[in-house]
């Protein structure tokens, strides 16, 4: 049986590298012309696969909260919820490892979405959260929910951070690995702190 294509298609392409260059440059600094020049085609060839800059920034925003539900959803069914818990700093630690072009995008340019999508992203990242929470307040059921909470946000904040870290500590002389141990011992003392 033949193994599954896994190339990128061209919308996904276009998708990630408008993701690369919105986090060097920002959404504003970024033409159409220069998303069709890092992708091979005429900026206007973009308008085949995406109406506008907008819309772009929205599936790519929406995309990247969709899969960190969808992945945090499959990590929350260990009979034991400690295994949970462990399972969501791994999964949350390898989206900010493999994609902090995203991380970046988000933080500075959510606010550039329309009304709507930006509400769905924002709907999306509250069920993400309260994911964690739950899980957190079965691993220590004496937590209060706000305080859940802002245990969550503390650790997204710390995970989150890893793409503004600089190139002589994330670089490939701490290694990938090295760092991956450091963030997810980190994320986990800061989720059992929880119930001080």
């Amino acid at each position: 049986m033949a193994a599954p294509d896994t190339t990128p298609t061209r919308r996904e392409q276009i998708l990630a590298e408008a993701a690369r260059l919105f986090a060097r440059h920002g959404f504003h600094g970024v033409s159409i012309a220069d998303l069709g020049a890092a992708v091979g085609v005429s900026g206007p060839a973009l308008y085949r696969h995406f109406p506008g800059k907008e819309a772009l920034l929205a599936e790519m925003l929406i995309g990247i909260s969709e899969r960190l539900l969808d992945g945090g959803r499959a990590r929350v069914h260990h009979d034991d919820p400690r295994d949970s818990l462990e399972d969501l700093v791994d999964f949350h630690i390898g989206f900010t490892t493999r994609e902090p072009e995203l991380i970046v995008v988000q933080d500075r340019d959510l606010a550039n979405l329309p009304e709507d999508p930006r509400r769905t992203v924002r709907r999306l990242q509250r069920t993400y959260v309260e994911l964690w929470v739950d899980t957190l307040r079965r691993v220590h059921p004496g937590v209060p929910p706000a305080d859940a909470r802002t245990v969550a946000h503390g650790v997204f904040g710390l995970l989150n951070s890893t793409p503004y870290a600089p190139q002589a500590v994330q670089g490939p002389a701490r290694g990938t690995d090295a760092r991956v141990a450091v963030l997810r011992r980190m994320a986990l003392a800061c989720l059992d702190a929880a119930p001080g």
